[in-house]
Parts: structure tokens; sequence; C-alpha cells
């Protein structure tokens, strides 16, 4: 069996990368089997709403099969309607004071008490999903395999070196503990289940509770949602040349409906946001196509980027490991190529 800690966002929909963790759990069922062995007795200490052993829901495939998702905090219907869409068999529910605010440590045990014998336990690999199945990984003494991108009949596949190399491994152990690279896959909605909810209320032990979360601050330029979600970005990065180059990079933006995504340089000069900013340390994103003008492609931007489709770049150095990689590179000055394919693009639209 696999389990897949699964984060909400403040609107209560599951998070993004956490729907990317399950659809990972669900397609890769048959191969997260094999590595684990056999599934051992279902995890007990449970209440659950609908009662009795958990049969396969309605619905559901092999494919499937197996994929239970642990839920601690509010669980609301749009979520459970979103678990159900995406194939999940069971949803463990924790319901305690104790478990409102993170604890890293309280958390982890919480999903160590609910963890198969024998199979998977994963998350999306978010900080916070880094945290716990680290947590989980020392307290259930089992390794751990951080940034996985696939898993198939040679074993597991991660990311190392912020995306510029893959290792090939093996776990041993009955448990495997796996967080999912942010964007490894693309979320899937299969034939919708009827998931059985289980309700947990575990006493939390005082120690664990010693680091926790006491207050939340998130300010409104942090939003990088449109970022993420944008089918179309554009990408700036030092060859724009100063805080006020940004004139055309922002037109095409308009034009296309998208977004812009900045490289570290760009934030570290203090020209844009950090939350435009692209790459290991900003966000992951996953366009239909994205255009970097003026960056270089250092291994940080690349792992940032690896999800995009179609990739174009637009740079005076055709040398560069951006044009290298890229599907389409137009060598020339951004402001002068930009410029000209926003008066084509007013041109054509009268």
């Amino acid at each position: 069996m696999t389990l897949v800690f699964v984060e909400t966002d403040e609107t209560g929909q599951v998070a993004l990368t956490s729907a990317e963790a399950v659809t990972f759990a669900r397609t890769n069922a048959a191969a997260l089997a094999r590595m684990a062995g056999s599934p051992s007795e279902q995890p007990s200490g449970a209440s659950a709403t609908s009662g009795g052993v958990a049969q396969r829901p309605e619905g559901s495939s092999e494919e499937g099969l197996g994929v239970d998702v642990a839920v601690i905090g509010a669980l609301t219907d749009a979520a459970g309607e979103q678990l159900a869409s995406l194939g999940v068999g069971r949803i463990h529910h924790f319901e305690s004071a104790d478990l409102e605010a993170y604890s890293a440590p309280a958390w982890a045990q919480a999903l160590v008490e609910i963890a198969p014998e024998t199979g998977t336990v994963l998350a999306s690999g978010t900080p916070r999903g880094m945290e716990l199945m680290a947590h989980v990984a020392v307290r259930t003494g089992e390794r751990i395999a951080a940034n996985v991108v696939a898993a198939d009949d040679e074993g597991l596949l991660r990311q190392v070196l912020g995306g510029a190399a893959f290792e090939r491994l093996n776990l041993d152990g009955d448990l495997q503990v796996l967080t999912i690279a942010g964007h490894a896959c693309t979320p899937e909605e299969t034939t919708p289940t009827s998931p059985e909810v289980l309700t947990h209320s575990p006493e939390v032990a005082a120690e664990d509770l010693r680091t926790r979360v006491v207050r939340t601050e998130v300010e409104a330029a942090d939003d990088t949602s449109g970022l993420t979600q944008a089918r179309a970005v554009v990408g700036a990065g030092r060859g724009v040349g100063s805080q006020d180059g940004f004139d055309e990079v922002l037109e095409l933006v308009d034009h296309l409906g998208g977004a812009l995504g900045v490289s570290r340089v760009v934030t570290g000069l203090g020209w844009r946001p950090h939350a435009e900013q692209v790459g290991q340390t900003g966000s992951r994103i996953t366009p239909d196509v994205y255009i970097a003008c003026g960056i270089s492609g250092a291994i940080q931007h690349m792992a940032g980027i690896e999800g995009a489709k179609t990739l174009i770049a637009i740079n005076t150095d055709e040398e560069s490991t951006m044009v290298q990689r890229a599907d389409y590179a137009i060598i020339g000055d951004l402001h002068e190529v930009v410029g000209a394919v926003n008066e084509e693009i007013r041109n054509r639209r009268g």
C-alpha cells in the first residue's frame, strides 16, 4: 500500500504539488509495490466513517488500488471531491487540537502510526513534505529518496545537483520513504472513486510539540500561483540591463496572457520581487511554452524550467546553456527581438 501526505491551501483545495504526488503514486502503484514487496496488514487504530475494512472503491482500477492519503487539519468537501477524482482509495483524516498548528515531529509521528509495515510513504517535495518525510524516515529507521521523478522495473530515478543530473537507486527495507520532485508528473484525473474516510484523533507526546508553528504571516507579494499555473511564461534575466528594462517582456506577457518569471540574479539585484523567481530556490514551472530572454541558463534556473513543454531562448550568446538546451533559439538582443515580436502582434491584431 502507498500512503501519500496531502497538503491543502488556504481555500481548502488540494495543493497542485500534492495532486501531482497522488497521481505519481497511482500511476506507479505496480512499480512501487514490486520494490517494496507485498503489502502487509492495513493500518489499524482508525475510526472509519463508513465502517468496516476498506474494499476496492467503486470505479477504481488496479492502477490506483492501494493508494491512501493523509490529510492533517481541515478536510473540505472540495478536497474530498478532488481526491476522489484522482482515484484515491482511502482518506486518513487527522482531527486533533494538538495537530492544528504545524509541528514536524508531531505530524510525522501521526503518519508513522498509520504507515504500512510494507509499502511506500511519500509526499511532494515541498519544504513541508521534505521535512516530514525526513522525520518519518528517522522514526521508522528507513532510508529516504528525495526528489524522485520516476519509478519502474529498474528502480527509482531522482534528481540530484539541482536537476542537472539523475541518480538511479533502489531502497532496501520494507518501507520506502520518498519525496516527489515538483512537477515530476502532471495531475491526472481518473474514474472517480468513493473514498472511505477514516478519522484519527491521536494522542500527541508533549516532547513532539516542542517545535511548532505559532504564527503565520503571508504577504500578497509572495503569491506565485499565477506563475506556477501559467501556460505561457516569459523569463527575464540579467540581459534586460536594468530595473527599467522590463517594458518589452512585460508587454509580451500581456499579449500571451501569461506570467513573468525571472532569474535569481534579477531578484538578487532587487529589480523584481522574489515571488517571480524561477529556479531551485524559486518556483518550478510547467508551462506549455517558456520564453527565456537574456538568461544564460544556470543550473539552478534550469532546474525550475525542466517541466516546460517548449523552450524558446533569446540571447546574444549562442554558446549559453539556455540556447544549447532550447527547442528554438533566436540569437540577438532581447530588446530588439521582443520589441519586434510585440510590434508584429500589435499589427496582426489591428
